[in-house]
């Protein structure tokens, strides 16, 4: 019997670390907004960040799997650790339809990320090829009357937390272990991640 065909919301991060916001958000996206599955693309370096301070890809993969566990509509995706750097999203998408050729993919970005869309490397074939769903974010205000019909913004929750926030209490001896999987803080404790001198 072949697989099910599923729309798969494609989730691209350095997730450095992976917090409950990207996991709530995700989890909505998957009861809410029609998507069987939310796929973690753990990218090896956004070629719009700096990489400073970024752990290893196999520290940053195996923490999503920790942050995961347990909900079957998640998924951790490695597909760019094997494709040429810098990793591009337009690029990601190509090879996850060539790979998964039964499954839909459907692109998550926040506003921000909407806001400089267009200085995505091949966003003009990302518009032309993939339905893109939008989330929120606090201070961006998108205006829906000029979303093409293949992009939607959604009425997500909107969770103030970010990656760089983690990283900066973290190095400063603060304990945060409440904005993110358990496993994930013991996982960080346990190899000094994200310490002044890891950094």
């Amino acid at each position: 019997m072949s697989e099910r065909r599923k729309k798969i919301g494609v989730f691209g991060g350095s997730f450095n670390p992976i917090h409950i916001g990207h996991t709530s958000l995700a989890n909505w996206i998957c009861e809410y907004a029609g998507i069987d599955e939310v796929w973690f693309v753990v990218s090896p370096l956004n070629p719009l960040k700096d990489g400073h301070g970024m752990l290893s890809d196999i520290a940053r993969m195996d923490m999503v799997r920790k942050a995961i566990a347990g909900y079957d509509r998640f998924a951790a995706c490695d597909v760019e650790m094997h494709m040429p750097r810098p990793s591009y999203m337009v690029n990601t998408l190509s090879k996850l339809r060539e790979e998964h050729p039964m499954h839909d993919f459907i692109l998550i970005i926040g506003a921000d990320n909407w806001d400089v869309f267009d200085r995505w490397h091949g966003y003009r074939e990302i518009l032309a090829s993939t339905e893109i769903l939008i989330y929120r974010r606090t201070g961006v205000a998108i205006d829906i009357s000029t979303l093409p019909e293949n992009v939607r913004l959604l009425e997500t929750p909107v969770i103030e937390i970010s990656s760089s926030f983690i990283r900066t209490a973290i190095a400063g001896g603060h304990d945060v272990r409440y904005f993110l999987h358990p496993d994930v803080w013991a996982a960080i404790e346990r190899h000094g991640y994200y310490k002044k001198t890891s950094l």
